[in-house]
């Protein structure tokens, strides 16, 4: 379904949103990045050694990587990729849920692993943050153009 023209302030929308959007990328993207080209620098926050270790760390930063397909989708147009849009919402939604129920679950006796899980709460609670402030505006916006 085509939107209809936009106004000065459903593109500032589409501004925000896109903002949004590229900021939380660009952190997930770094993130995949340094687990891919550097494993050894963060085996040690995993708990892990060796060649083990390393591709370990290397396959967390690919599955990182597969994440963010749909975030790349909604930064193209926001108010037009409205699924990838909620579909990189619910991605982050699921990221902090698990990194939350993942440190919650952790006996205290590894600090490594805890401070590990503490980064990417907070990483990924900002970016949760961020992205349903911005769908909100988007859905909302796109709702009082039909």
């Amino acid at each position: 379904m085509a939107l209809p023209a936009r106004s000065p302030s459903q593109k500032t929308i589409t501004w925000l949103a896109r903002g949004a959007l590229a900021l939380v990328l660009a952190w997930n993207l770094q993130a995949a990045l340094a687990l891919v080209l550097a494993p050894e620098a963060h085996a040690a926050g995993f708990g892990v050694t060796g060649i083990p270790g390393r591709v370990v760390v290397r396959g967390l930063g690919i599955l990182f990587l597969m994440w963010n397909v749909p975030y790349v989708a909604a930064l193209i147009h926001p108010r037009r990729q409205i699924v990838p849009f909620a579909c990189a919402v619910v991605a982050q939604f699921i990221g902090l849920a698990g990194e939350t129920w993942l440190f919650i679950t952790l006996p205290p006796d590894y600090p490594a692993l805890r401070a590990t899980g503490l980064r990417f709460i907070a990483f990924d609670g900002t970016g949760f943050v961020l992205l349903v402030a911005a769908f909100a505006l988007v859905w909302h916006s796109r709702q009082s153009a039909e």
